[in-house]
């Protein structure tokens, strides 16, 4: 085709027309290349949803619509690129230019499905039609009397607003679900209201977050960008029913207006009940009548501890002092005495008892102050997990952001990379992983939500308090960008900013962190460049995830990051350019999981500690199998085959304990 050149000049004159076909004409091969290279990057992107999806989606939840109808533009567009590949194949020389035409214009629709699938949130919703679920209720003791004025507001006419108060770890939530499930059972056969919502507010507190949950809750779709016409939205809808909105973990005061919520009144009979750890915030917002939680009586105590060490320890006469002095030390806060109870469970040796209540007092008089008096209780619990490895992994569990739903497989992920599971074959690990978690929940450390767990936001703040020093969480609270230098500290162990809207990390941003061991930016979507000073002070990091993040390239200054142990890029669909690798010796991690990048990274067989190695990318062209008995200590291998060159002999493959292409 060396005369289009020359042709596509001459023809200038018959205006831009005739040259833009020729152009057309031209680059047809250029572009087709291009499309492949963007539906590549899409299905990618498509395979990486519907993990997401498959994650999420459980009874009781439905895929939200714009993510169906964007799965369904993929499957066409995926078409449409198969089409016109066929017809490049066959395409006369006159038929070039217009072939040259759809191409582009495929290549831009492409393009725009790529940007409508970078979804930042949940990807399902509540099914309408079992909403209303009721909880998995925790055992309640006492509360009777609070819970019949509840039911009183509820039922009252005269009553629009409730606020339920009292200390962090008293029971609220729990009272609260009990309500929430009695609610739906009157309303099974006397319908009282048309709608039982239930949101957690939580610490994090922010007005578009606490508007999409409600949305959510009600299965509204598609709310508006402004605070302003979203409010209108949501007001004009809970007008047109009757609800009861319970709000959870209530932790600022807010205007109700501000965010959509109609004020309950006589006329429109809705409810709204806030629970919160302060009466003040109750009031601030408007609440007609408070209810505060008392804390239990001592038999009220006696009782739910009975339920969760089990009445066996009745049996042992010598215990029965014991048991009522470390009851009183639990003083009458429910989930001290579930956290401290599930500790001494199946113990029946009067000496570890005794002990038991020595290390409790000793516990409670170390830490002062009002919400820190718990703490001392709990910790009394966690220190009797007596393995630091075990302890560890629970306080991994605070970098979340708080009340998340923490995908179990993706937790021990962590801990494998933290090195907490110790040695041995990914099964091992993942089976100590797995046992170490049912523990935690089993200890009620933890708490099980449905294949998930949770951390209830009490035992946060206690992880917390106990790593204040060593721990900076900032994630899911909507952070825009990262903390300055001088914050900073030089103690500081583990940085999470997972979930936010970080854009960019400065050149002016270099931490003086040279205990900083793990730093997680993963789902920082809107994260497209990090400068070369980040990370130049950070000697001692091991574990860097930057998963689902915008990014293009890694700055080169990750090349001397020689104490790295895991290098998490998965889901970075815009990441081209990954430094040398070669002096990572220590890396045992990396995952490039649905990158850009079109070789392996150089560098890659100086990685001779590597145990688990993901390259299953569709840009990746080659895939230098030569490199591998350098990788002496790999345990699992994945690559995707379909796009690049493979060149494996049998003897290769049979060193991979866990090994696949797809």
């Amino acid at each position: 085709m060396e005369f289009v050149g020359p042709i596509c000049e001459a023809l200038k004159c018959l205006g831009d027309p005739t040259c833009t076909y020729i152009e057309h004409h031209r680059k047809l091969e250029d572009r087709m290349n291009d499309l492949l290279a963007k539906q590549r990057q899409l299905n990618a992107m498509k395979r990486d949803v519907e993990l997401r999806i498959e994650a999420e989606l459980r009874w009781g939840r439905l895929l939200r619509k714009e993510v169906e109808n964007w799965l369904l533009e993929v499957q066409t567009v995926n078409g449409k690129v198969q089409e016109v590949d066929k017809r490049k194949q066959n395409v006369s020389c006159f038929s070039r230019g217009r072939l040259g035409k759809q191409v582009s214009q495929t290549v831009e629709e492409v393009k725009e499905i790529i940007d409508q699938g970078r979804f930042t949130g949940a990807l399902v919703i509540d099914d309408p039609s079992t909403a209303g679920v009721p909880f998995q209720l925790e055992h309640l003791e006492g509360e009777t009397e609070v819970i019949e004025d509840i039911w009183k507001h509820l039922m009252s006419d005269e009553i629009g607003m409730v606020g339920v108060c009292g200390m962090g770890g008293i029971g609220k939530t729990t009272i609260m679900k009990h309500i929430h499930d009695q609610l739906l059972e009157e309303t099974k056969s006397k319908p009282l209201f048309e709608k039982i919502i239930w949101v957690t507010v939580s610490q994090d507190f922010n007005i578009t977050r606490l508007q999409q949950d409600i949305a959510d809750a009600m299965n509204i779709k598609d709310l508006p960008e402004s605070e302003e016409k979203r409010a209108a939205v949501l007001r004009n809808k809970l007008r047109q029913i009757r609800y009861v909105l319970i709000l959870d973990d209530v932790w600022e005061g807010f205007v109700l207006e501000k965010v959509g919520i109609p004020e309950p009144i006589s006329s429109n009979r809705s409810k709204l009940v806030l629970t919160s750890r302060l009466k003040e915030f109750c009031k601030s917002i408007g609440c007609h009548e408070i209810v505060q939680v008392p804390l239990l009586s001592f038999d009220e105590s006696m009782n739910l501890f009975l339920v969760h060490t089990g009445h066996e320890v009745l049996k042992v006469p010598s215990l029965e002092k014991i048991l009522g002095d470390i009851v009183r030390e639990c003083d009458r806060l429910p989930l001290a005495i579930k956290v401290i109870a599930s500790s001494m469970k199946g113990i029946y040796d009067v000496v570890e008892w005794r002990n038991a209540l020595t290390e409790l007092r000793n516990h409670v008089t170390s830490v002062k102050g009002t919400d820190k008096e718990i703490y001392g209780r709990l910790k009394f619990s966690f220190d009797r997990l007596k393995d630091l490895n075990i302890q560890n992994c629970f306080l991994y569990c605070s970098l979340y952001p708080e009340d998340y739903r923490i995908p179990r497989m993706e937790l021990i992920e962590y801990w494998i990379d933290e090195r907490f599971l110790e040695m041995g074959s990914r099964q091992q690990l993942h089976d100590r992983g797995h046992t170490i978690l049912n523990r935690l929940i089993n200890n009620c450390l933890l708490e099980k939500a449905g294949d998930d767990v949770k951390m209830h936001d009490v035992m946060r703040d206690m992880a917390l308090y106990i790593k204040q020093l060593h721990f900076i969480v900032k994630a899911g609270t909507g952070l825009e960008e990262l903390p300055s230098n001088s914050e900073w500290k030089k103690d500081v162990e583990r940085a999470s900013f997972m979930m936010n809207k970080v854009s960019e990390i400065p050149l002016s941003l270099s931490p003086n962190c040279g205990n900083l061991s793990t730093l997680l930016l993963k789902m920082n979507v809107s994260l497209k460049r990090i400068s070369e000073s980040f990370f130049q002070q950070l000697h001692s990091l091991s574990i860097l995830d930057l998963s689902y993040t915008g990014i293009k390239q890694l700055p080169n200054s990750v090349s001397n990051l020689e104490t790295l142990n895991a290098l998490v890029l998965r889901g970075c669909c815009n990441l081209r350019y990954v430094p040398s690798l070669e002096k990572l010796k220590a890396l045992r991690k990396l995952d490039l999981r649905d990158t850009a990048i079109k070789e392996v990274p150089k560098g890659l067989e100086m990685l001779v500690n590597l145990t688990y190695l993901d390259l299953s990318t569709e840009s990746l062209k080659e895939f230098p199998m030569a490199i591998l008995p350098q990788l002496s200590c790999l345990q699992y291998l994945i690559f995707y085959s379909k796009s690049c060159t493979v060149k494996l002999d049998g003897s290769e493959a049979a060193r991979f304990k866990e090994a696949r292409e797809i």
